[in-house]
């Protein structure tokens, strides 16, 4: 018999008649704080998740010091070669050297960490959530059916830019207190390494360096945050801490702490566990930088598993032009057509919450040619 729960988040979900309601999904943290010792059956995959990964092949780690103007021009080309390289071959790449300070980033972890340490009741009482509106806030997204499996997890979700981006939304946690200071510092200098990193992955390619991030409007592009708790599973081998997706943005400057890696992208029908060497970050390629790109790169297939030794956690930035931009992908050669379309960014991540979660990666035919 399943252990009494007590404590729900609310998703939005779109019925089969196309009306909007809302459904309650336990909270993940406060099954693994009652020393639950079996996995709840909408929790549960069937068949059993397959965790295994035996290749001794990874992303490269770039060191993005090297990929500045002015390094070493032997040493900065070698760099931008393995910048291009591996965002073609993986969709994303570790960083380190990429300037923003130990303190920032051990900040944010102290944030975070403070906020998931509250209880359920302070966590409500000190948030909002917003189940209808981007699910915002503290909660859940990504429900769609009744007979869907839950991801173990949960989430916190915030616009960190532009200004007012929140629509005066109540999402920025007010315990701990400094909690929106330390994020939005760590997002203003991430925006300075992501803005690098574009121009370094078009030189790296080929391309005009200014081909990418010219399509981010300095005041008026968006970063949103999203922060994921992955508690302790009880059956972490039947269970996901996130479904398999790819991105819908142009860059996803990913962070994670804890017990164990979790990350794992799917790369020749073998799912692969992202390594975490201490300091680095990773950047994961979106949708939107594949459309730019002309399909130079592409938005991986990943996921996030679950654990049962402690508890894991990872802030994702996503980093986009504003919704009213239009993208344009780079021309390819005269002899070879276009695979993409020329689309506005807003129309596009309509087309990709409106359908995810997918089985497999079909959101990005929308902006086929």
């Amino acid at each position: 018999m399943e252990k009494e729960m007590r404590y729900f988040h609310e998703a939005s979900l779109t019925d089969q008649e196309g009306r909007l309601r809302t459904m309650r999904i336990p909270v993940v943290q406060e099954l693994a704080r009652s020393g639950i010792d079996h996995l709840p059956k909408r929790f549960t995959r069937v068949p059993p998740t397959d965790r295994t990964s035996y290749t001794l092949n990874f992303p490269p780690v770039i060191n993005v010091a090297r990929l500045k103007e002015g390094s070493e021009a032997d040493g900065r080309a070698a760099e931008l070669a393995r910048l291009a390289s591996g965002v073609k071959e993986w969709g994303l790449v570790l960083v380190t050297e990429h300037g923003i300070g130990s303190s920032v980033l051990h900040g944010v972890r102290d944030a975070v960490e403070g906020f998931f340490g509250l209880s359920f009741e302070e966590k409500k009482r000190c948030v909002g959530s917003y189940a209808s509106v981007d699910n915002l806030g503290y909660g859940r997204n990504f429900v769609r059916s009744d007979d869907q499996p839950f991801d173990w997890i949960d989430r916190l979700a915030m616009k960190a830019a532009p200004p007012g981006a929140d629509g005066g939304l109540d999402v920025w946690p007010r315990k701990p207190p400094n909690f929106r200071e330390l994020m939005q510092n760590y997002v203003s200098e991430a925006r300075i390494v992501l803005d690098e990193l574009l121009k370094a992955l078009a030189e790296g390619l080929s391309l005009e360096k200014h081909c990418f991030v010219e399509n981010f409007d300095p005041i008026l592009s968006e970063i949103n945050v999203r922060v994921n708790y992955y508690p302790p599973c009880p059956g972490p081998d039947r269970a996901l801490g996130l479904t398999p997706h790819s991105d819908a943005s142009s860059l996803t400057l990913l962070m994670e702490f804890g017990v164990t890696a979790g990350l794992q992208v799917l790369k020749s029908q073998e799912w692969v566990t992202i390594p975490r060497p201490k300091d680095s970050l990773i950047v994961v390629v979106g949708d939107l930088l594949e459309i730019m790109s002309n399909g130079r790169v592409k938005s991986p297939w990943h996921r996030a598993v679950a654990q049962s030794d402690g508890d894991r956690f990872s802030v994702a930035l996503f980093y986009n032009p504003s919704p009213q931009t239009q993208i344009k992908p780079i021309e390819n050669a005269p002899n070879k057509s276009n695979g993409y379309r020329k689309m506005i960014v807003g129309e596009y991540l309509q087309h990709y919450y409106r359908n995810a979660p997918q089985n497999e990666k079909r959101a990005i035919l929308y902006a086929k040619d």
